[in-house]
């Protein structure tokens, strides 16, 4: 009976050893939402119908299924090396200039980063770190003497980029209205892209962007044909792709405005596929494809002013 006991305890042990490997280690992130800008309902605290942010539930669900605990916070003042070092990676939800309370009277009035608080953020994602940003995170940080909002400088003056513009690889002109568009994989192979069908076509408030950065290896392609807008006017341009920043992994996807897309299986596999490379748990070939996968990518959208308005007779 003995050996046979022992059999049935190694045998349990091999299992147990078996299971434990296929269980990921638990990570820690930080979900980031303050919004000097616009606030998105999507990361309000509380929205119209009672309800919180339609984007905090499903992380909630999707950190219990893959061992990961999200810790949230709209609080700035909390960025500090000591600080941003118990976590693996940030998620950024984020809108306007976050060293200030506010640059729209739409956002919230939460404490700001400070100067210093920025720098921590982007050593941290240099040193090591992973970063998520999702929607409005290439509405943050604006550069300097540029407002993308106006039509006028869809092209831009020539500035240098803003260091966190640099980091996501990206950076925000404005959106038109909500309409459907389709989006092209530009690379199937990468964690989460599979589940992501041919053709894939979704309403959504799409943001246009510029000032790529060269080292891009693009997931998702924005296909332009058809879209309505000035915005849109332009051969089709990345939406969503991943980064290497010094030593850290960045992703970043320009969905994330609406619910419907919030809850979808697709763009959750997307998010979920970025959270795992971004943590380092799974690996994969992030070498750039910007010129291959939106070759027409730096070719902006030309303001064209509407007619004048007739004077009243």
């Amino acid at each position: 009976m003995l050996p046979r006991f022992l059999c049935l305890i190694l045998a349990a042990l091999a299992l147990s050893v078996s299971a434990a490997e296929t269980v990921p280690a638990r990570k820690r992130v930080l979900v980031f939402t303050k919004s000097s800008g616009f606030q998105h309902d999507a990361v309000k605290l509380v929205i119209k119908d009672g309800r919180e942010g339609y984007g905090f539930p499903v992380l909630r669900a999707l950190g219990e299924k893959n061992n990961i605990d999200f810790t949230y916070s709209k609080d700035g003042s909390l960025f500090t090396p000591q600080y941003l070092a118990q976590f693996d990676a940030f998620i950024f939800y984020t809108t306007g200039d976050l060293t200030v309370p506010k640059s729209d009277p739409r956002g919230d009035e939460l404490p700001p980063m400070t100067p210093a608080g920025k720098a921590a953020l982007l050593a941290a994602i240099a040193d090591g770190k992973g970063f998520l940003g999702v929607h409005s995170a290439t509405d943050t940080f604006h550069t300097a003497g540029r407002n993308d909002h106006v039509p006028e400088r869809f092209l831009g003056d020539g500035a240098a980029a803003d260091d966190y513009v640099k980091m996501i690889g990206g950076e925000f002109i404005r959106h038109g209205k909500q309409q459907v568009s389709l989006l092209t994989v530009a690379d199937k192979k990468f964690p989460g892209m599979s589940e992501v069908p041919a053709g894939y076509g979704l309403y959504e408030e799409w943001y246009s962007l510029k000032d790529f950065a060269p080292d891009l290896h693009v997931l998702l392609v924005q296909e332009t044909k058809g879209m309505v807008g000035d915005e849109y006017q332009r051969p089709p341009y990345p939406s969503t792709w991943v980064r290497l920043h010094g030593k850290g992994r960045v992703f970043y996807t320009n969905l994330g405005h609406r619910e419907d897309v919030w809850v979808s299986p697709v763009f959750q596999s997307v998010l979920v596929g970025a959270l795992n490379w971004a943590l380092g748990r799974i690996d994969a070939d992030v070498t750039p494809n910007l010129t291959t996968a939106a070759p027409g990518a730096n070719q902006l959208p030309l303001y064209v002013p509407p007619a004048p308005t007739p004077a009243a007779k």
